[in-house]
């Protein structure tokens, strides 16, 4: 039997944004910056690669590190030091090429390997034929989050750009999102940059562009995925040529569901985003982050299944915890609080984490993921782990030991009111649901299928102040028709919550 996929699709221990994904061979490769659980900034690790064969997404296997921060020139360990987020293609020579950014300089770098998830070597920084390299002076335009295309023809495009909402580095260029045609050696360009959205166009308010270019050519139109001046969203633009004549389409995923079916409030914490589309087989997914522990240094990455209508056009979608699974997961089993997809307050309102920042806001108390613990460096050998999927075939006692193998995740500053969705579930057929929660609530934890009623079961829960700390199973019958929902848990009651794991028990 399969591996079941979930959101986020890595182990819940790993922090893999800007996730870029890529099929070489009969494997699914995942190119990403590398934040660290209770992160203090961007990108503080070095580069990790993770991989899964295309017939069993939810099989991950950690390929180790693939590139160093030191292994960058440039690299001087203060002010110039986080690699950013990268792209991979196989060039005409059979090699495989990183393309990245390093903090603070301003030009896009290049490293090379003879395999895909090997250790790459430091190739040099994009420059022009006569060696200058765009970015490295003042006025020019800022290089930032490389996206790389290498068309049927064998021509390579580089699409990069920044267009933040303030000029906060007076000393570069800001024009939006452009291009450069690149050499056989994937390094020096040919020509002139082009750019193909420019810094503010009024009629697509604000879902102008702002990071994150990532492109894909379908059939014989050329994607341009990117992250828009509203931060937590991926648009899209497409055109018939690879660098020129872009036109937005629309919104593939917001990281708080905002456009989806209307909805105008956020349903999760929501930062910055930024991500990539792959075709598996007849599938096309987008990929994408979302953010952890109410910080947008610690974001985990995410993917859904997408659909490209004749016209071109790609409907937004919905945040799930089964984005690579194929559809629902299987309604019985345990379950980690981890693979949540929405997070409520009483309000009904999720968080935009960008606004808090801005704002000078250090906390809101609402729900969020976090970690026990300090980051985690698996092996170089380390497989998927005893996944969630293993958790479903052992007993309760060895259940214990598969929480723990997620690196002690849960959500936490559960209170009254609080609301934590899952999509979705094939349920068949459920005689009871179990958590495992600590804290000082008092109260109910009702669970729905909708957003309020109708209750397939009630939770009491009492937990004492000597209890707090220690996590405690709460079980309750559970009734519910046969079909396909998502789960919703609401607290209601005093005191606070944290849950580290559910169990549909059939």
């Amino acid at each position: 039997m399969k591996r079941q996929a979930f959101n986020p699709y890595l182990p819940t221990y790993e922090y893999v944004p800007d996730g870029e994904p890529r099929v070489f061979g009969e494997r699914l490769y995942v190119y990403g910056s590398h934040d660290r659980a209770h992160g203090t900034d961007y990108c503080q690790n070095d580069y990790v690669c993770w991989s899964a064969p295309v017939e069993e997404l939810g099989n991950w296997r950690y390929e180790g590190v693939i590139f160093r921060k030191t292994q960058e020139p440039l690299y001087n360990g203060k002010d110039i030091c986080n690699l950013y987020a990268p792209d991979v293609v196989q060039g005409k020579d059979g090699r495989y090429y990183l393309y990245y950014s390093m903090e603070n300089t301003e030009v896009i770098s290049v490293a090379v390997c003879d395999t895909p998830a090997g250790s790459y070597e430091f190739l040099g920084h994009v420059h022009d034929e006569e060696g200058y390299e765009p970015g490295s002076s003042e006025g020019d335009w800022i290089q930032f989050d490389p996206g790389v295309l290498v068309d049927d023809d064998g021509k390579v495009y580089l699409y990069s750009g920044f267009n933040p909402f303030f000029p906060f580095k007076p000393q570069r260029t800001f024009v939006g999102a452009y291009v450069m045609e690149l050499k056989s050696d994937m390094v020096t360009m040919v020509g002139e940059p082009k750019i193909i959205m420019p810094r503010q166009d009024e009629s697509l308010g604000t879902h102008n562009f702002f990071e994150a270019s990532s492109i894909r050519k379908i059939g014989d139109t050329y994607y341009f995925v990117y992250s828009s001046q509203q931060c937590v969203e991926l648009c899209y633009a497409t055109s018939r040529y690879p660098d020129r004549d872009f036109t937005f389409r629309g919104t593939i995923v917001s990281n708080i569901d905002v456009g989806v079916d209307g909805n105008t409030e956020p349903r999760n914490h929501g930062g910055n985003n930024h991500g990539g589309m792959v075709q598996i087989g007849d599938q096309w997914y987008i990929f994408y982050h979302r953010p952890t522990n109410q910080t947008m240094f610690s974001r985990q990455g995410s993917a859904e299944p997408i659909t490209i209508a004749p016209d071109g056009s790609i409907r937004q979608v919905e945040m799930t915890s089964c984005g690579l699974n194929g559809g629902p997961l299987r309604g019985e089993g345990v379950y980690p609080a981890g693979i949540v997809c929405n997070l409520f307050s009483k309000d009904s309102k999720g968080v935009n984490l960008e606004d808090m920042r801005e704002s000078g806001e250090r906390e809101r108390r609402m729900p969020y993921l976090t970690q026990e613990g300090e980051d985690v460096e698996p092996a170089p050998e380390q497989p998927m782990e005893d996944s969630m999927e293993d958790s479903m075939e052992v007993s309760k006692e060895d259940s214990d030991t598969n929480t723990q193998v997620h690196a002690g995740t849960y959500v936490t500053q559960i209170q009254d009111g609080s609301v934590l969705g899952f999509k979705y579930f094939d349920i068949q057929s459920i005689r009871a649901i179990r958590i495992r929660a600590r804290g000082t609530a008092r109260g109910v934890v009702k669970v729905t299928t909708d957003r309020g009623n109708p209750v397939i079961a009630e939770l009491p829960l009492s937990i004492s102040d000597i209890e707090s700390e220690q996590w405690q199973d709460v079980s309750a019958e559970a009734t519910v028709e046969p079909g396909v929902y998502p789960l919703y848990f609401t607290f209601e009651g005093t005191g606070e919550l944290q849950m580290q794991e559910f169990e549909l028990i059939v």
